[in-house]
């Protein structure tokens, strides 16, 4: 993402203009947008023109268009951003009022308006705009016949390739069905990672299996770089690493990001960091449970005690329609960070953002125990919806 002009006041109102490069970009925007915003943007609008013979026909223009935002539509798989809203600006061949449905596109800028550009807003851009956040840890995650090839952003977790494949069991006395059918699926998975993994941009590729799949496929992997004169696999040889992981389905993603050698060795992602909060926070959960707290009244009351050590937050809660809710959550990361805290804002689409998806979203490690917190809050803890 590229920032090419930021104008905000003094008591935060004011303007963007943001040009998102890749397709991670658009899960930002979608992050930054709410329903009351303005955006302009250029776009494509259908218009009916009569001629002067009365026969009328429609030809698609490109304009630019500024709408009051009404709803936003995220298409994770496809990384595409829709944005619905009414026209609120003099245009040719839009009228005021009118409904349009602009479709953010790549290397095209596009300006957000919003009346309040809060802290983790303001996070968020920098975030994005970042060079050094991208995309530098792919994963392949097999098993006999299945394969994953994942790309693990700081910002999320995208699915590339699914690679199935029917591996024959092992006959007796005959083992070339296996083998072959075997050889196919190892050729597969290789294509996917030549087409999905881009060698100047990843850092590390993980391979992970159950059993000794991984290492029969690693030794396949190269041995067919030598024989096809691969210069990209062979010189990207150091970056591969092979993990043990219960299955090939993605889940055992964060199983694979929790193993303390993988940990050491992506120690400088985001990702990485979030798995490990995440384990420390189950950690003292389990042995020191006064210290360990989630939902929004118990971790609201940890923070009025200033013991809020880290804060994990899944950025879900930020996109709440509520202006008054999602002030409350940034309120709330705002004082963890002014008490020395540490904030964490989990992304959604991640394998960790998932699972503390499951604990309301909200969770807090204490600097020291309070013992008696959990008790008559008991009711309490869902009042964040």
């Amino acid at each position: 993402m590229k920032l090419l002009h930021k104008d905000i006041e003094k008591d935060y109102a004011g303007q963007v203009t943001l040009m998102p490069e890749e397709a991670e970009d658009m899960w930002h925007t979608y992050n930054l947008l709410q329903v009351g915003d303005s955006l302009r943007a250029s776009t494509i609008r259908k218009v009916q023109t009569e001629s002067s013979t009365g026969s009328v026909g429609s030809s698609r223009v490109r304009t630019t268009l500024t709408v009051s935002v009404e709803a936003i539509d995220f298409d994770s798989q496809a990384c595409q951003l829709r944005v619905k809203g009414t026209n609120i600006e003099e245009n040719q061949y839009v009228k005021m009022g009118a409904y349009h449905t602009i479709e953010l596109e790549l290397n095209r800028k596009f300006t957000l308006a919003k009346k309040i550009w809060d802290s983790v807003v303001l996070d968020r851009i920098e975030q994005a705009c970042d060079p050094a956040q991208k995309a530098d840890v792919a994963a392949v995650v097999m098993q006999e016949g299945l394969a994953n090839v994942v790309l693990v952003t700081p910002a999320m977790t995208l699915l590339r390739a699914k690679v199935e494949v029917t591996i024959p069991r092992k006959r007796r006395g005959s083992c070339t069905q296996h083998d072959k059918a075997l050889e196919r699926f190892y050729e597969a998975v290789m294509q996917a990672i030549l087409r999905h993994i881009n060698f100047d941009v990843v850092k590390c590729i993980l391979v992970a299996s159950p059993g000794f799949v991984k290492d029969q496929f690693i030794s396949y992997l190269f041995r067919e770089a030598v024989r096809q004169d691969s210069k990209v696999l062979l010189e990207n040889r150091p970056k591969f690493m092979l993990v043990h992981s219960s299955s090939g389905h993605k889940y055992s993603l964060k199983e694979i990001l929790s193993d303390p050698a993988v940990t050491s060795r992506l120690s400088d992602t985001k990702a990485a960091g979030e798995v490990k909060a995440l384990e420390d926070f189950y950690k003292m959960l389990q042995h020191e449970p006064d210290r360990a707290f989630y939902g929004l009244a118990h971790v609201e009351k940890a923070n009025e005690a200033m013991a809020i050590d880290v804060l994990l937050i899944s950025d879900e809660l930020f996109r709440h329609q509520e202006v008054a809710t999602r002030s409350r959550y940034v309120r709330l990361v705002d004082s963890v960070r002014d008490n020395g805290g540490t904030v964490r804002i989990f992304s959604s689409l991640h394998v960790s953002g998932e699972q503390l998806n499951q604990l309301s979203g909200l969770a807090a490690i204490l600097r020291f125990p309070i013992p008696d917190l959990s008790e008559p809050e008991e009711d309490s803890s869902s009042d964040e919806e």
